[in-house]
């Protein structure tokens, strides 16, 4: 029988992030071995305080060393209540890459435009695996 993640779009990861400017990549997910991943959408949720940046293209989404795989230069400046979410999808026909086994998909806040205060908030990475 498949698992859940290998037929539907569901949650593969979270985490609690650290979104001021400066804070290192947050890891939310890591593709397992032997599989294969196809990212569907990030969602930023409950922030600790203000997410409210000093310009826009605040956040990076994705994997790799700046978390621009998937979407970069996400403003996340409307975020000022622990109950506001937003649900960060990549631009409408935009080609991606699979995310094979070992990557690890998270945020990164950019080193001068993040969040102007210690603010957390949680981010989760929901899509699919397939065997690889």
């Amino acid at each position: 029988m498949s698992q859940l993640q290998d037929v539907a779009i569901c949650l593969l990861g979270s985490a609690s992030a650290g979104m001021q400017a400066g804070d290192a990549k947050t890891t939310c997910y890591t593709v397992p071995v032997g599989k294969i991943a196809i990212i569907d959408h990030f969602t930023v949720r409950s922030p600790s305080a203000s997410l409210n940046a000093t310009s826009t293209g605040d956040f990076n989404f994705g994997s790799g060393a700046s978390c621009d795989s998937f979407r970069e230069g996400v403003d996340l400046d409307t975020m000022t209540a622990v109950t506001d979410y937003m649900i960060i999808r990549s631009a409408d026909v935009t080609k991606h890459t699979h995310e094979v086994a070992g990557n690890t998909l998270g945020v990164l806040p950019h080193a001068t435009n993040g969040a102007v205060a210690d603010v957390t908030a949680t981010v989760e990475v929901w899509g699919h695996e397939f065997d690889a």
